[in-house]
């Protein structure tokens, strides 16, 4: 399944995370025109990423 940017909102909490500069350039461009922010996009990427791990659990 291919990631699609959404524009939803849910309830948050902060949290302080460090991004090299590199991969902020590119999340910055890839939300250039959309109307998301970019803790939207992290969120919804992460999601993404989760929702499409393979668990070392189905391995055993």
């Amino acid at each position: 399944m291919a990631f699609k940017i959404r524009h939803d909102r849910k309830e948050t909490v902060n949290k302080t995370v460090r991004f090299p500069l590199e991969l902020v350039e590119k999340i910055e461009h890839a939300i250039e025109g959309e109307d998301v922010t970019f803790s939207t996009f992290v969120i919804q990427a992460c999601e993404y990423a989760l929702d499409n791990m393979e668990d070392d659990k189905d391995k055993r």
